[in-house]
Order: C-alpha cells, then structure tokens, then sequence
C-alpha cells in the first residue's frame, strides 16, 4: 500500500509539474497576447473586429488558466489525502511491528514452555522405566526370597528328623 501510494504520489507530482509548466505556458501566452494587444492598440489602423479577436484570444487564455489553477489545487487536495493516508500507514505499520514483536516474544515462550514440557516427558519416561525396573527387581527378590524359605523350611525339617533320629 504503501510503495503504490508512493508511486500515485510521485505521479500526481509529476502531472502537478506538468500542470504548473503549462500554467507558466498559458501565463506567457497571455502576457505575450497582453503584449500584442498593446502592441495593437497603439497601432491607429487597428480594426474593432481585430480587438475582438485578440479580447477573445485573451479571455480563452483567462479561463485555461483558472481550469488549469482548478486542477492544480484538486491535485494538491488530492496530495495531502495521500500524505494523510501514508501517516496513518505509517501509523498502522508501526502498530504491526509492535505486535510482530510481541508475537516473537509469545513465540519464545511457547517455545520455552515446550521445551519444559519435553525435559518433563523425558523425566516421565525415566521414571517409568525406573519403575519397571524396580517392579521387575522385586519380582525377583520375591523369588529368591521364597526359595530362601523353602530352602530354610527343608533345612529345619531335615534338623528335626536328625533330631529325632538322634
């Protein structure tokens, strides 16, 4: 938006130019025309219907150059609208940056979060297997201990019938 109000604006400048070179023109033409028209004036042989045409000629000049003054000032409106729409671009560009800051910041701590969250898993995992191991560890010392006792049982029986045999 903006690069296209950039250019519409160097546009409106150039035809601004352009305008104002031809208002110059049209200023030259009828200072020239003004000229002529004295030059004429002073000239005794001069005919009304010859004064007419250079009235006519000068008053056609008049009023191109008020179109010409008309269009310069609806391009220097038209400029200022364009100037006015490029602060409050500018003003919303601003306002996106900030906010485009803000989301990096977010963004950041999202990722944080989700690094937490992994650290937090991996620890889960750990414990889990941990866990498993130390379920699989009693399981076995169930066992060993069960043939611990009967191992013990079978040693007390076999005391006591040596006892009795004794």
């Amino acid at each position: 938006d903006r690069d296209t109000d950039k250019k519409r604006i160097e546009e409106l400048l150039e035809e601004n130019m352009v305008l104002e070179i031809a208002q110059k023109q049209s200023m030259n033409e009828s200072a020239h025309l003004g000229w002529e028209l004295e030059q004429l004036s002073k000239s005794t042989d001069l005919a009304d219907s010859e004064k007419s045409f250079v009235f006519e000629l000068n008053e056609c000049a008049s009023s191109r150059i008020l179109k010409l003054e008309k269009d310069n000032q609806s391009l220097q409106n038209t400029i200022q609208e364009l100037r006015d729409a490029s602060l409050t671009s500018r003003e919303s560009s601003l306002k996106f940056v900030e906010l485009e800051k803000e989301n990096q910041q977010l963004s950041k701590k999202i990722e944080k979060l989700q690094n937490q969250i992994e650290r937090e898993k991996q620890s889960n995992q750990d414990l889990e297997t941990l866990s498993e191991e130390l379920i699989k560890d009693k399981e076995q010392l169930q066992v060993v201990m069960e043939t611990l006792k009967a191992d013990k049982d079978r040693q007390i029986k076999d005391l006591k019938q040596e006892n009795d045999h004794l």
